[in-house]
């Protein structure tokens, strides 16, 4: 039936964006590596990311720079989030996904990636990957004129990204 939801173009589920974070909670040396394990690894510039509130305890004020991140789209991003499942044995617990169908998942150690070798100078270090999903459409959402919302059919659920990770990602949801 050509009808069908599942027949449907503009139900496809997409990926918007992969943003890979490492956070130091310091800026200097340790964040110098920290930005060359980033472009390492995904082989894109990266920025840093700044602090907005002040926590005494922990040495930070607004203005420091606390980290790195960097943004991957289209078939690079869906290649990264292939490869970074593997150091997670391609599983994902159901806590990672949100209501609004967008997950992300920790990776502890860069060296836990297939062919990444360590390097003495830069250490060991984690990452955190946040994944956002759509659907064709979103970008009357977006756009500067004729602004409208996404209809509630239309957004991207919690289900949609299980099994968008199932079917697309070939790794398990528990």
């Amino acid at each position: 039936m050509e009808g069908t939801k599942e027949n449907n173009k503009m139900r496809e589920v997409l990926i918007d964006k992969v943003t890979v974070n490492i956070g130091v909670g310091e800026g200097g040396e340790e964040l110098d590596k920290a930005r060359q394990i980033l472009k390492m690894l995904t082989k894109t510039n990266n920025v840093k990311t700044i602090c907005k509130v002040k926590l005494p305890t922990w040495g930070i004020r607004p203005g420091l720079p606390i980290g790195c991140k960097t943004t991957i789209r289209g078939k690079a991003a869906e290649e990264f989030l292939i490869w970074t499942l593997k150091a997670k044995e391609n599983k994902l617990s159901k806590k990672c996904f949100t209501k609004e169908g967008n997950f992300s998942y920790g990776v502890k150690e860069y060296l836990d990636l297939p062919g990444s070798k360590y390097d003495p100078n830069l250490g060991i270090r984690g990452f955190d990957v946040c994944v956002n999903l759509k659907r064709k459409g979103y970008r009357v959402k977006l756009r500067k004129f004729n602004k409208a919302k996404i209809g509630k059919n239309h957004v991207v659920s919690k289900d949609d990204a299980i099994n968008f990770v199932k079917e697309r990602l070939k790794a398990v949801v528990e």
